[in-house]
């Protein structure tokens, strides 16, 4: 796989902090559905950070680690290196198990990243994956996002342009099925018509869906809003009409989606962010239901445009006109069935 400079938007905490929220909604009980942890040359973010986010009012209940490359094992075969970020996943789960940094049960569910071409190696690496995991492990991601143009970028890693219709790939998604695990994908909108063909032929196998879908506002899509919208919602509808498919409703901090709030002199408010994403927010809820839909907050990635608390306000002004029901999937119940976590003393 090609390696390319980080699209990532920099952290800049005292930015951040020229915009302060009252919290909206504090009881309402929250699993974040997507976020990660790391230490790397671009910043640090590991249990202090995630500990100081998710305190800062919000009820966070529980979390969903997922696959960004951390802490993989320096040695050994290639195909186990990432073995040792589902360890290091399980480790952080530990330490806000003992209570000592808040109640929230971070890393509650753990999306390795396994290589999903690997064929019959496949199999031992999931196994030692189970091994490490505390039995937190629930799904694999690997890298798919892809797109013809240079500018299109949201990861350090590029992957194979037709990764999901590779045979090797496509085997290694059919075995996930058989542990039970989820298959989590991060792609483009103009990839959708792959993924509706992949998830269509795995219907044993949960994929959940990151990210809006990946609707993308920059490169040649800058200029061509409403067609790429309109694009994007194509696909996704199809997409929905697999019941095997779940969406992550987040991630719109990064670059590609197209949103200048980084480049204001004022972080955005919950405000800003509720207007801008309502037409996505919308249309994935008239798609999957909120049922199969659930919030994430792909920190520390969107951290670069605004605070934890901004954001989990910007996503209850977004539900407003849900039903407690609703909202307790959108929030919860989704993440929860879909992870298999424990909250509030029942295993779903």
């Amino acid at each position: 796989m090609q390696i390319v400079h980080a699209p990532h938007i920099p952290v800049r905490d005292d930015w951040l902090a020229r915009r302060e929220e009252p919290v909206l909604e504090p009881d309402l009980q929250i699993v974040d559905a997507h976020h990660h942890l790391w230490d790397r040359q671009t910043g640090r973010y590991l249990a202090d950070e995630y500990a100081k986010d998710a305190g800062s009012g919000h009820r966070i209940v529980s979390t969903v680690y997922v696959q960004c490359r951390s802490m993989l094992r320096q040695d050994g075969a290639a195909s186990m290196k990432p073995v040792g970020e589902v360890e290091f996943a399980n480790g952080i789960a530990a330490m806000f198990a003992s209570g000592a940094y808040g109640p929230t049960k971070c890393c509650q569910a753990i999306v390795g990243g396994a290589d999903l071409t690997l064929g019959s190696e496949l199999e031992p690496v999931i196994e030692a994956m189970l091994q490490v995991s505390g039995g937190r492990l629930r799904g694999i991601r690997n890298p798919l996002a892809w797109h013809d143009n240079p500018t299109v970028r949201s990861s350090p890693v590029v992957p194979p342009r037709d990764l999901m219709s590779s045979p090797s790939f496509r085997q290694g998604v059919k075995t996930l099925g058989r542990f039970g695990l989820t298959l989590d994908v991060w792609v483009y909108h103009t990839q959708l018509e792959q993924l509706y063909v992949l998830a269509r032929s795995i219907p044993e196998v949960t994929v959940v869906v990151d990210h809006f879908g990946g609707p993308v506002g920059v490169g040649p899509h800058a200029d061509e809003r409403e067609r790429m919208f309109v694009e994007w919602k194509r696909g996704l509808e199809r997409l929905a009409s697999l019941p095997n498919t779940r969406i992550k409703l987040g991630g719109a901090g990064m670059n590609v989606f197209g949103f200048d709030f980084a480049s204001r002199d004022l972080p955005p408010s919950s405000e800003d962010l509720s207007a801008a994403w309502r037409p996505y927010f919308d249309t994935c809820i008239e798609f999957f239901g909120a049922t199969r839909c659930m919030f994430e907050s792909n920190f520390p990635v969107d951290k670069g445009m605004f605070s934890y608390g901004v954001l989990w306000n910007a996503f209850k002004r977004l539900a407003t006109s849900m039903s407690a029901d609703e909202k307790a999937a959108l929030f919860s119940l989704t993440a929860a069935l879909t992870y298999r976590l424990q909250i509030d003393g029942d295993k779903l």
